[in-house]
């Protein structure tokens, strides 16, 4: 049998429990936003037009509500929190799909050996006299910070 120490113990451990992921989970006013956008008449029409039927806006909803209780609980209401965080995993799985199934283009290790190397001489005097390296050489050090002087911004 259970002593007041050990239903303590077990409270205790089971509020230390954080969620590692807990960062991927975004401001809850956004997944709402994401299923009103969904759900409206233009999303509608633009999902009929292109996939030839309505899209399932159902799981921002459900993202919604969990990150509520989260959020609600303090971060106390782990499942809800473990819940939207799969979601999220889910969604950029499905993003990146196209991305990892990728086999035209070679993936690189590291960048080339020339990304570095200065700019042919045509680029260089196109370049002279310009704003850009007029703030590259700002940058670098060889010329002095110089103030806007001038604004574009008019009123009509």
């Amino acid at each position: 049998m259970a002593t007041k120490s050990d239903n303590a113990d077990s409270k205790s451990d089971k509020s230390k429990e954080s969620l590692d992921d807990a960062w991927a989970i975004r401001p809850c006013h956004l997944y709402k936003e994401e299923y009103d956008d969904c759900t409206s008449f233009k999303a509608r029409f633009h999902q009929y037009f292109i996939f030839g039927k309505d899209t399932d806006c159902s799981q921002w909803l459900t993202d919604y509500r969990n990150c509520e209780r989260y959020q609600q609980s303090n971060g106390n209401d782990v499942a809800a929190g473990k819940a939207v965080i799969k979601s999220e995993e889910e969604r950029r799985r499905i993003r990146l799909r196209a991305h990892f199934a990728n086999d035209t283009w070679q993936k690189r290790k590291k960048p080339p050996l020339d990304w570095a190397a200065p700019l042919p001489d045509w680029m260089e005097k196109r370049n002279e006299n310009t704003y850009l390296e007029l703030k590259q050489k700002e940058l670098s050090g060889q010329a002095a910070p110089q103030g806007e002087e001038r604004s574009l911004c008019t009123i009509m």
